[in-house]
């Protein structure tokens, strides 16, 4: 009987080891050395990505083969955020004055500029779409209101968000461009966002909630929050966000944080991502991504443990739309591919 105790356990460490073990990162060669922060996964075939210096990429073939692209007259400007359709349509943002966003209907041969804003003040951070058509992005506050601009014809259009109807920052709050995933779809008809710097909150329509994760200097606050549909749980919504602080990025102190009833309540993670994390992204049930300068971890329980499985730095990860492939993107043209 103590022997088959034994068996069982030694296989059920050994099972817990191999998975751990089998999670890893597979770097792509990459024949560029442009910051990278926009990344749209459409297939497991399909991948874009934009970062500093006017740059876009393209992959077409699970990202073993890459197109670099120049966006002409836009060669100093920063894609911080890049939503593809396919393979042939995508949108860019350039971040600040003026906000440029841009989309491309023939596999970035060519670009259309379909929205400037030069008020003094502007910086986009993030863009979200729920569909092929309506979309959504997010700019730091301008006169002491977050900035919103909605599209409901696939991003040709984009129209502000009346003032008066815009979330109100406090001193110091704003948002952080890592990553392009600090507003996401809550549901198929709202969005959510969150803010960082003196102050860290998630906003749901007029709804501002404070989030426990370290705040309070410009360098603190939440960097990315993920949403996934969980029907078994009342409220439907499981919330993760992560961040830290980039100027200590080693630190796991309050950086991290998941609610199970779409914001209400909020707990910490017990053993939290190993340190200032970028992004985050759901790859499947209670199973989670997380990246930053420092490394990259998983969680396969929701959220509530993380494992470091890489040291190497990345500023995004994303999952595909349709399809389970999961990239990442970073500084110097970093790219790798989560093999699970």
């Amino acid at each position: 009987m103590k022997l088959l105790y034994f068996t069982l356990w030694l296989f059920c460490n050994l099972t817990i080891f191999r998975q751990g073990q089998a999670q890893q990162i597979e770097m792509i060669a990459s024949a560029n050395n442009s910051s990278l922060r926009g990344l749209s996964v459409v297939s497991d075939r399909i991948v874009w990505v934009s970062g500093s210096h006017g740059t876009v990429g393209r992959s077409l073939d699970g990202g073993k083969t890459w197109e670099w692209m120049k966006v002409s007259h836009f060669e100093e400007r920063d894609f911080r955020d890049i939503e593809a359709f396919d393979a042939r349509t995508a949108i860019i943002m350039a971040i600040t004055e003026p906000a440029n966003i841009l989309k491309t209907t023939d596999g970035g041969k060519t670009w259309k500029t379909v929205f400037t804003d030069s008020s003094q003040g502007m910086f986009l951070d993030a863009m979200e779409f729920w569909n092929d058509q309506s979309g959504i992005a997010l700019g730091d506050p301008v006169q002491g209101r977050f900035y919103i601009i909605r599209t409901f014809d696939g991003g040709d259009h984009w129209q502000p968000i009346a003032f008066d109807k815009l979330p109100q920052a406090d001193s110091g709050e704003a948002c952080f461009a890592s990553s392009g995933t600090n507003v996401r779809a809550l549901d198929r008809q709202q969005a959510c966002f969150i803010s960082g710097g003196s102050k860290s909150r998630l906003f749901i329509q007029d709804r501002k909630i404070q989030l426990p994760i370290i705040q309070g200097q410009s360098s603190t606050g939440a960097n990315s929050v993920a949403v996934e549909d969980n029907h078994q749980l009342k409220g439907g919504k499981r919330i993760m966000v992560v961040g830290g602080d980039f100027k200590a990025d080693s630190s796991s102190v309050q950086n991290a944080c998941l609610s199970h009833d779409g914001g209400k309540t909020w707990i910490k993670p017990e053993t939290p991502p190993h340190g200032y994390r970028s992004c985050v992204e759901y790859i499947g049930p209670d199973r989670l991504i997380t990246c930053g300068t420092s490394g990259v971890d998983v969680s396969r329980d929701g959220g509530m443990h993380w494992q470091l499985i890489s040291h190497q730095s990345f500023h995004v990860c994303r999952k595909a739309k349709k399809g389970k492939a999961v990239f990442l993107a970073g500084a110097s043209g970093a790219l790798g591919k989560l093999i699970w």
